[in-house]
């Protein structure tokens, strides 16, 4: 069995995961740049970050949230993703809310937050889900692109027997000069998931975490 990694991973800690009879190649799909974005002022805002390549950007810019609870006007930081946690955590900051993609934050804010205003840090390809729910439910959201994602569209000459996805922008990027027709397809979320579903009728495994320690849960339970 040869399995496609549609990212750079660490080979050694999928290794000791799936084990030895699984061979597991990585190809990086996208390529993300961060933007230059003057920093404003947040002041009454509430910051929405969907991936942790908007978090680095976002920091890169000199952005420095409030994050002084005690104080009137700090900002609370919502997110999408452990991934994206981890990384607002390795710059000191902790999260008001996590949710497991856009759709399930949107219904959050939606039927929670209808007061606060907000902002959200994201790439040029971010799917429009907040962009088209939010401010028709009078919700005062701004999206701010902070970084770029550059889709690589790679050629894999190689055979695999199945292949695993990390974004929808990695999906595309795949599709463009390789099919996806009998291969076991492997997808790290329902947004994911969704797009493949656009590309081909095969069927798709989604982790239900939307970690890489669940996508490799999802493989060992299915081969």
């Amino acid at each position: 069995m040869r399995i496609l990694l549609t990212k750079n991973t660490d080979l050694d800690v999928v290794a000791k995961e799936l084990g030895t009879d699984i061979m597991v190649g990585c190809i990086e799909v996208i390529k993300t740049h961060p933007l230059s974005v003057p920093a404003f002022d947040l002041k009454n805002h509430s910051l929405i970050f969907t991936s942790a390549s908007g978090v680095n950007a976002f920091f890169i810019n000199g952005f420095k949230p409030n994050k002084d609870f005690t104080a009137k006007n700090y900002n609370r930081i919502y997110c999408v993703g452990e991934k994206t946690k981890k990384a607002l955590r390795k710059h000191g900051f902790g999260t008001f809310k996590v949710l497991k993609n856009a759709e399930a934050l949107s219904r959050f804010i939606t039927s929670c937050c209808q007061y606060e205003k907000f902002l959200h840090f994201c790439g040029n390809l971010a799917l429009d889900v907040l962009d088209d729910n939010l401010p028709l439910q009078n919700i005062r959201y701004k999206k701010v692109v902070i970084y770029h994602t550059e889709e690589l569209n790679p050629l894999i000459t190689e055979k695999y027997h199945a292949a695993v996805f990390f974004s929808p922008s990695g999906v595309r990027s795949f599709a463009k000069h390789n099919s996806l027709e009998g291969m076991m397809l492997f997808s790290i979320g329902e947004t994911t998931s969704r797009e493949l579903r656009k590309l081909t009728p095969e069927p798709v495994l989604t982790a239900q975490g939307n970690t890489l320690a669940s996508v490799l849960e999802l493989i060992k339970n299915h081969i």
